[in-house]
């Protein structure tokens, strides 16, 4: 079952800067959305504060489980996962590195190991599956990261720049696995500060900008050069 996850009154202070102050915010079931915004606005400690890795100085976040019901996977699926565009590996091998993700989830042996395997598979990893992570390329290294992001069926899962260096290749193995999650009817949230085959997949747009979150159809994109918005861009309340 997919989450709906709502904010009010979410706000950011770091010593006296305002970071951005957000009335409401709504994310899911089944949405696609591409946050931008420029280096510093505060994409990432968005995403962080969404996904319950960060406190906010004001307003909550609700439609999370408690941060101690969700130490421990009780079932094959999470409900918001976080994926960093330099996300942390173990030192062990690229199967123990997915498998990680379900290590509590009651399925079987057999049944673990199927489920790395499809998921590697579905990133072109499957045959390195016994290797030391450590001989992976950093495109790859991602992939193993998205995988293991994939493999516990999130709710809501956000992506924080995915594509940053990766090749075309990485890009298009990601797409794969982001779309399945969309079918599924799952949510995505990715930043990126060019449009790319992951963007493509969003249908619309959230920009932080003079410390507000702008929403617009993603059919209106707001091109990088022009720093005018379109007409059907607003700020306001977000809530569905």
């Amino acid at each position: 079952m997919t989450i709906k996850l709502t904010a009010q009154q979410l706000s950011m202070r770091f010593k006296d800067r305002v970071l951005f102050h957000i009335p409401e915010i709504a994310i899911g079931p089944n949405d696609a959305i591409y946050l931008k915004g420029d280096n510093g606005v505060g994409k990432t400690t968005l995403l962080k504060i969404l996904a319950g890795l960060l406190e906010p100085s004001n307003g909550r976040v609700l439609g999370r489980k408690p941060w101690w019901q969700r130490l421990f996977l009780t079932s094959a699926t999470s409900e918001v996962v976080y994926l960093h565009q330099s996300p942390y590996l173990f030192d062990d091998t690229v199967y123990q590195n997915v498998v990680y993700g379900i290590r509590f989830s009651g399925l079987s042996a057999h049944e673990k190991r199927a489920q790395v395997i499809t998921a590697l598979r579905m990133v072109g990893l499957e045959t390195l599956a016994d290797e030391h992570i450590s001989v992976l390329s950093g495109g790859e290294k991602q992939r193993v990261a998205m995988a293991r992001a994939w493999i516990l069926k999130p709710s809501i899962l956000l992506m924080d720049e995915p594509s940053a260096s990766l090749d075309q290749e990485s890009i298009e193995r990601l797409v794969i696995m982001a779309r399945d999650l969309l079918e599924r009817g799952s949510s995505l949230v990715i930043t990126s500060h060019q449009t790319n085959a992951l963007t493509a997949l969003c249908k619309k747009q959230w920009w932080i900008k003079n410390r507000q979150l702008i929403e617009s159809p993603l059919l209106q994109i707001v091109k990088e050069k022009n720093d005018n918005h379109t007409d059907t861009s607003h700020s306001s309340n977000l809530g569905h």
